[in-house]
């Protein structure tokens, strides 16, 4: 193992860790990319029948969770639907209802965890079957360090509707496995969380799994294994959380004071001049 010498002493340096968190009922409190389906109709990408179709797998996937077959179904669905869409559309979507559409679904206690990973020096890393157009803004809205998400195949600029790579399963964690190696992460002295039964693979892969919000399967599963169980039920905006955002910071507002400051003064010696040059000419003209 690497380490530091002081005074003829090696200190040994401590292995990276990380905290390896799934995203939808684990970090936000729906599906990420279904929460958009309102968006990407507004933006021309899919039409009413669709936004329907849509809502009625938030509320089946929301009120049971999904296994296997209902996941692949999901899966198959949304590749046929984003088949031919503008992957320039959909990223500048997504930039401009990220705020809107996630922001108020972000549990208190996932974004608090988050805080706390950072804290103790440990990195953050969001590992999610939806699709990376999705998940790395909501990441960098987090302030995630790194992403691991499902990519689709792109040519001319638009999506064919096949997978490139799928973050589901054990892909999960062969990915966790990865960055151990390119990051130097200790895994056993990892965190993984999850809510659903398919996320077994993620779990095993670290020393500190937890589940959250578990499916009935994930639950079980928990309690056999004695894995920490947690509920997260509070959604709250992140400018809530932290007022400082929403509003610069202190050396930003001195900043701003001074600049309107500087600009108040220079008007004011402007509109003296002026006067002086006006009551000067007045004068030049009452003597002629």
């Amino acid at each position: 193992m690497a380490g530091l010498y002081a005074r003829g002493v090696k200190i040994l340096a401590q292995p990276r860790t990380a905290a390896f968190f799934d995203l939808d009922k684990t970090v936000i409190a729906k599906s990420s990319t279904l929460t958009f389906s309102r968006s990407f109709y507004q933006g021309g990408l899919i039409n009413r029948r669709a936004v329907l179709r849509s809502a009625y797998a938030q509320f089946v996937y929301l009120l049971g969770g999904a296994d296997h077959d209902q996941t692949e179904r999901m899966r198959e669905y949304l590749s046929a639907l984003c088949r031919g869409w503008n992957v320039r559309q959909v990223k500048e979507i997504v930039a401009e209802t990220l705020h809107q559409v996630i922001d108020p679904i972000i549990y208190d206690e996932a974004a608090s965890l988050i805080e706390q990973h950072h804290t103790a020096g440990r990195d953050v890393v969001i590992v999610s079957s939806s699709g990376a157009e999705v998940v790395e803004p909501i990441g960098e809205l987090l302030g995630a360090d790194r992403v691991v998400a499902t990519r689709m195949v792109v040519e001319d600029g638009c999506f064919t509707g096949e997978v490139e790579y799928y973050a589901y399963g054990p892909a999960k964690a062969e990915a966790i496995a990865e960055l151990a190696i390119s990051e130097g992460y200790d895994l056993d002295r990892c965190y993984a969380y999850s809510d659903s039964i398919t996320d077994i693979p993620m779990l095993e892969a670290v020393g500190h799994p937890h589940a959250v919000n578990p499916d009935r399967a994930l639950r079980r599963e928990a309690a056999a294994r004695d894995w920490p169980v947690l509920t997260f039920e509070r959604p709250v905006r992140l400018r809530q959380r932290l007022p400082s955002l929403a509003m610069p910071p202190r050396p930003a507002l001195a900043a701003g004071a001074a600049v309107a400051a500087a600009a108040c003064a220079a008007g004011l010696v402007w509109y003296a001049s002026r006067r002086r040059t006006a009551r000067a000419t007045a004068a030049r003209f009452t003597a002629i």
